[in-house]
């Protein structure tokens, strides 16, 4: 995935608390990154940074975990690099996003100012992904 890993990058905390404290932060990011995947008003990317910085403060080994995991080493590379994301993962993640927020609208809350913010909430992460460089499928 991304063997280019910046060594500069990494700036582990030599107070053993600070590091068990990032790390335990960082590990917290990454399951609500990973939950992102799944809700449609949680975002994925933004939790995967934040933890990816936790690691870089706490541990090589997590840090390297992070950016070379099947699951989302690739999303969290390709991001950072500025790569981009393909037209399927962009259409499965709009797709995923509206079901989940018209739904909300219509049935779970009848309160006018949540609706509206739920709608917000959408179309800004939707520009946001629709402005993220489209690029082809890995060959």
């Amino acid at each position: 995935m991304n063997d280019n890993i910046d060594k500069n990058e990494i700036q582990i905390s030599s107070n053993p608390v600070v590091r068990w404290i990032f790390i335990i932060s960082g590990f917290i990011l990454t399951g609500i990154g990973v939950a992102g995947m799944f809700l449609p008003l949680l975002p994925t990317t933004i939790f995967l940074l934040l933890a990816a910085w936790c690691f870089t403060r706490s541990s090589q080994k997590l840090y390297n975990w992070l950016h070379k995991n099947k699951l989302f080493g690739k999303y969290l590379s390709d991001y950072r690099s500025g790569r981009g994301m393909t037209t399927v993962s962009k259409v499965f993640s709009i797709a995923f996003l509206w079901t989940g927020i018209l739904y909300s609208v219509f049935y779970a809350t009848s309160v006018l100012y949540i609706r509206i913010l739920l709608l917000l909430i959408a179309a800004g992460v939707t520009w946001h992904l629709l402005s993220i460089k489209t690029t082809e499928k890995d060959k």
